[in-house]
Parts: C-alpha cells; sequence; structure tokens
C-alpha cells in the first residue's frame, strides 16, 4: 500500500467530518427532540426551573387582618416536599416574610399533602402537585399609615419528578399590599 501524504490525509479527514456534522444537524420532521437528544430533567438546574411562585395582591384598613395567597406553581410530572416533610432529612416547603413597614407577618398556613409512593423512597411522602396555595396571616398595625407597599416573600422548595430530585432553590416574590 502506498503511503498517504499527511497533508492530503488531513484535508481528508476534516472534510470527512466536516459532512459528517452537517449531515447529524439536520432538524427532524416529527417535531420531536433530534435523536439522542438530553430529556426534560436533564435542562433543570435547580427547583426553580419548575416551581413558580406568585402572591394575589390584597388590601386592608389600619388595624385589619387578612390571609394574603402565596401561589405555587409546579410544572406537571414534579413535586415538592410538603410542610411538614414526612423526614427531617427531607427539605420541606417554607414561606419566610420579609418585612413592610407597619406590616407583620404571622405563621404561614400550609394546605394539606398529598401521600405519594415513589421508586427512590421506601414509603409514600407527603408531597405538594400542580397549583397550591399558601396562606400568610398578615395585620397592619393600627397607625400604619394608608397606602401602598410590599411586602418581600421568600419561598425554599426543593423539586423532585419519580425519579430523582433537583437542587434546592429559595424563589422570590412579594405581595402587593395597599392599607386603606
Amino acid at each position: 500500500m502506498k503511503p498517504v501524504p499527511i497533508k492530503s490525509f488531513l484535508l481528508s479527514c476534516l472534510l470527512l467530518g466536516f459532512l459528517a456534522a452537517c449531515s447529524g444537524n439536520r432538524p427532524t420532521t416529527s417535531g420531536g427532540p433530534p435523536p439522542g437528544a438530553p430529556g426534560p430533567s436533564a435542562a433543570i438546574a435547580s427547583s426553580a426551573d419548575v416551581v413558580k411562585v406568585r402572591a394575589a395582591s390584597t388590601s386592608f384598613s389600619a388595624g385589619g387582618q387578612i390571609d394574603a395567597d402565596v401561589l405555587l406553581s409546579i410544572s406537571s410530572g414534579f413535586h415538592v416536599n410538603a410542610n411538614p416533610a414526612t423526614f427531617p432529612y427531607l427539605i420541606a416547603t417554607q414561606v419566610t416574610p420579609g418585612k413592610a413597614e407597619g406590616i407583620s407577618a404571622g405563621t404561614p398556613v400550609y394546605p394539606g399533602a398529598v401521600k405519594k409512593k415513589f421508586q427512590f423512597a421506601e414509603q409514600p411522602l407527603a408531597v405538594y402537585e400542580g397549583e397550591i396555595v399558601i396562606k400568610l396571616p398578615l395585620r397592619a398595625e393600627k397607625s400604619a399609615a394608608a397606602g401602598p407597599r410590599s411586602l418581600p416573600i421568600a419561598v425554599r422548595v426543593q423539586a423532585c419528578d419519580k425519579e430523582q430530585c433537583f437542587p434546592p432553590a429559595t424563589v422570590n416574590t412579594a405581595i402587593s399590599i395597599e392599607v386603606k
């Protein structure tokens, strides 16, 4: 066999590599991900990628009380640990209010949990799925000045799918409050 000059060999390899790369990047016609693409869980960097938090605006009079709604939207196919969590080593969903002038927050009231069995746990776990509402009791001081304010809220969650759990995250939002 006759030796091939190195320059010709490298050019051939380069051309073959280019053609292979081009042919492997054609879009699929099925509308799905290309073969070998990572599944949906592969794109999740933290629990914040599958849990969204928002709070309903509220208004009440100075000296009054109200339960504000903190809403969690958990993507389909995922869950978060309930509060209280089934075991002490699990990260429970936790709402922590910040401060707003003239407003005090009470202890959050968590909804009832769903008990589900997962392959990674020996017994059913208390979890939240889908849309849940956590009630946060608020009280405006009698001397609170009328007007708008914003109460920061931090929600600590750890999301899991049926096979694995993702890094926990603290998702922040705020409750818009109007004191009358």
